[in-house]
């Protein structure tokens, strides 16, 4: 239980940092490059999910390390990252146009509910058994 508990705190840190990476080069991208926000929001998911790979493999997880098995984590962990990108859109999108919610507030709501899903489905698929 301790091991699961100290999982999960690592967990927050690493998805914490990001979250504020995602927002900060997507701000960045948008704002200051003047890119269009959804080559920027690609941009900032891929460096995010890639710091947020290498951070769980290596200190959140306790995964298999050898060469074979490293391309099919990051696949694994690329595929499960993407589907989480897309409940997160489904999610912002039912609470702002069905339910009227600030988006501010409902990417709070979001991210909590896509944190709790990222945690199960990286524990179950890319955790040694």
């Amino acid at each position: 239980m301790q091991k699961l508990i100290k999982q999960i705190l690592r967990f927050g840190v690493v998805g914490g940092l990001a979250f504020l990476i995602d927002y900060g080069i997507l701000a960045f991208l948008t704002e200051v490059v003047r890119l269009n926000y959804l080559l920027s929001s690609a941009i900032s998911f891929s460096v995010s999910v890639i710091f947020n790979y290498i951070l769980s493999i290596f200190w959140v997880f306790d995964v298999d390390s050898g060469a074979k098995k490293q391309g099919r984590n990051f696949s694994v962990f690329l595929i499960l990252s993407v589907v989480g990108l897309g409940i997160n859109q489904a999610l912002m999108w039912l609470q702002v146009e069905q339910f009227h919610l600030y988006y501010l507030l409902a990417k709070i709501v979001s991210t909590a509910i896509v944190m709790v899903y990222n945690f199960i489905t990286r524990k179950l698929f890319l955790e040694k058994r």
